[in-house]
C-alpha cells in the first residue's frame, strides 16, 4: 500500500456555486483529511482563473489552520516568481506560528497563470522569471532562517516573525514543485524533498524523478530523496459518476488551454458539450493521466502510479464541479485504502 497519501485543493468554483461556498467546502475536506489519517493537506496559487479561488495560498491557509488541529498545511505551491521573498518568509513564518510544527512551504517557479497576468503579478524590483528561481529560493532560505553572511545587502534585514526575536519558533518546510526537471535538479542539490505534478505534466514524471534521485545531496533537511507525485483523483459508487465529475475538471482545462477560463461546468453541460479535434486532443490526455471510478478501481490506478514512479506520496487533487460530490470522494478513498478515522489533537 502507499506510504502515505495527502491532497491538493485548488478550491474549485463550479456553475451555481459561489467563493465563500468552495472554501468552506475545502476547509470541510481539511477537516476530513484530518480525521481520516491524510499526511498533508496542499492549496495551490492560480490567478485569473473563475474556476479556482486559490489566488492566496497563504490566506487559505491561515483559515485551514484554525479549523484543523493535526495535519500538515502548506502551499502546492506559492509560484516564486510573482512575489518578493522576504514577503513569502514572513507570510509562512506568521503560519508556523499560528500551526507550530505542520506547515509545508511549496515553492514553484512558473507563474501559475497567463502572461498578461503574471505582468500584472510583477514584483516592485523589478519583473522576475524562472530563470530567477534558484536565486530567488536560496534568498528566501536566508530570510526564513536569518543566516545571511556578513556583507550580503539583505544582512540586517529580518524576515518577522524569525529567528531575530528568539529561539523559540520553528520553520516552515520548504519543498520544491515542478512539471519538468529544472526543479526536480534544484530539488536535489539543494537537498529538499520534490513534488512532481504529474496531473499536468505526465509524460515528464518519470524522468524528472529520475533527475531528482540521480542529483540529491544529503542535507540537514533530508537525508535521502523524497518524492510526492500529485494526480487528479476523483471516485464514486459508479464508474458513470466518477467520469460524470471527472470530465467537468477536464474540461475546466480544455477551456483554460484555449483561452476561455470559467468556473468549472456542471456535468450536465459537460456531457453535452461538442469538442473539436484539438479539445478532443487536450480531453484524451487530460482523462488518461486522471485517475477516476469506484474505490476499488481508484485504489488499484493509485498504487500502480505509486510503483511505477516508486513514489514515496501521492497527493490526490480534484477540480471537479460537485462539492459534496467531492467530500463523498474523499471519504470513499480512505475507506478503499482501511484509513481509521482519527480523533482530533489538542487545540
Amino acid at each position: 500500500m502507499v506510504d502515505a497519501l495527502s491532497v491538493l485543493d485548488l478550491v474549485a468554483v463550479g456553475e451555481g456555486h459561489t467563493t465563500r461556498g468552495a472554501l468552506r467546502t475545502s476547509a470541510r475536506l481539511a477537516r476530513l483529511a484530518e480525521a481520516r489519517g491524510f499526511r498533508r493537506y496542499w492549496v495551490a496559487e492560480h490567478h485569473s482563473m473563475p474556476g479556482i479561488a486559490s489566488s492566496s495560498p497563504a490566506v487559505i491557509l491561515a483559515y485551514l489552520a484554525a479549523q484543523t488541529t493535526r495535519i500538515r498545511l502548506g502551499s502546492g505551491g506559492v509560484m516564486l516568481p510573482n512575489h518578493a521573498p522576504l514577503v513569502i518568509a514572513e507570510q509562512f513564518n506568521t503560519l508556523e506560528a499560528m500551526a507550530p510544527g505542520r506547515v509545508d512551504l511549496g515553492l514553484g517557479r512558473a507563474p501559475g497563470t497567463d502572461q498578461a497576468t503574471a505582468r500584472a503579478l510583477r514584483r516592485t524590483h523589478g519583473p522576475a522569471t524562472g530563470d530567477s528561481f534558484p536565486a530567488d529560493v536560496a534568498e528566501l532560505i536566508g530570510f526564513l532562517h536569518d543566516d545571511f553572511p556578513d556583507g550580503h545587502p539583505y544582512r540586517q534585514v529580518h524576515a518577522v516573525p524569525g529567528p531575530v526575536q528568539g529561539p523559540s519558533g520553528g520553520r516552515p518546510e520548504v519543498w520544491l514543485l515542478g512539471s519538468s526537471g529544472f526543479s526536480a535538479q534544484l530539488a536535489g542539490r539543494l537537498g529538499l524533498p520534490f513534488a512532481f505534478a504529474h496531473h499536468f505534466a505526465a509524460h515528464n514524471t518519470i524522468p524528472a524523478l529520475e533527475l531528482y534521485r540521480q542529483t540529491f545531496r544529503p542535507s540537514p533537511v533530508l537525508a535521502e530523496p523524497y518524492a510526492v507525485v500529485g494526480v487528479f483523483t476523483f471516485a464514486a459508487q459508479t464508474e458513470r459518476q466518477a467520469r460524470e465529475q471527472a470530465l467537468t475538471g477536464a474540461l475546466t482545462t480544455v477551456r483554460f488551454r484555449t483561452g476561455r477560463p470559467g468556473l468549472v461546468p456542471t456535468p450536465e453541460e459537460a456531457r453535452a458539450h461538442v469538442f473539436t479535434g484539438y479539445e478532443r486532443e487536450v480531453l484524451g490526455g487530460w482523462l488518461e493521466n486522471a485517475v477516476h471510478g469506484t474505490p476499488d478501481s481508484v485504489r488499484e490506478q493509485l498504487e500502480e502510479l505509486r510503483k511505477r514512479t516508486g513514489a514515496d506520496e501521492l497527493m490526490l487533487a480534484s477540480n471537479a464541479h460537485g462539492l459534496e460530490e467531492r467530500l463523498t470522494s474523499l471519504s470513499l478513498i480512505a475507506d478503499s485504502y482501511g484509513l481509521p478515522h482519527v480523533e482530533p489533537g489538542p487545540a
